[in-house]
């Protein structure tokens, strides 16, 4: 309502925008609980934005330390590693034995930090029909930071004590494919 010079009170017609606004309000007022998971999401999306931040400044930091360690003889014929890393769980720069078996596989998934699932196939033989059939076991193995194996790349994996639930095996080599 606007005033004139007679005191008369004259209507307005509402532009677009002013409609828009209204509709806003309207629906504001009658479904308060919208306003709030509004701000939630908005919240949301600060703190996961934060959070790939300190992600990214994580893997900065956990980058290969330049350290003048000799990587040492673990008893198998493998070549060492070029880099060295502050891994305890690492057979070479750490004191992790390794013992056993020593399976070639090609990783499957490296998502996780610091292990890596290994897939090893084989084939077995069926007598009834006179074929063979595909196999694959699936190893959870560490994955050393001087090493550093990447999904798709055929690795060398050693058995070693239990790191964790289902970890008993570390990679040991990169393999030349």
């Amino acid at each position: 309502m606007v005033e004139t010079k007679k005191n008369e009170k004259v209507r307005k017609k509402p532009s677009k925008k002013d409609e828009a606004a209204e509709d806003e309000d309207t629906e504001k007022s009658i479904f308060p609980f919208l306003r709030k998971r509004e701000k939630v999401a908005k919240e949301i999306e600060k703190v996961q934005a934060k959070r790939k931040v300190k992600r990214t400044i994580i893997r900065k930091k956990k980058k290969l330390k330049k350290v003048d360690r000799k990587a040492r003889d673990i008893g198998i014929d493998v070549s060492p590693p070029e880099d060295s890393c502050d891994d305890s769980t690492c057979p070479f720069h750490g004191t992790l034995p390794v013992r056993g078996q020593i399976i070639d596989g090609i990783i499957i998934t490296s998502k996780m930090d610091k292990s890596v699932v290994v897939s090893k196939e084989r084939l077995r033989y069926i007598p009834k029909f006179e074929r063979y059939e595909k196999r694959s076991s699936h190893y959870t193995a560490h994955n050393p930071v001087c090493i550093d194996a990447q999904m798709g790349e055929q690795v060398r994996i050693m058995e070693c004590r239990p790191l964790s639930k289902t970890k008993s095996f570390v990679v040991i080599e990169r393999m030349k494919s």
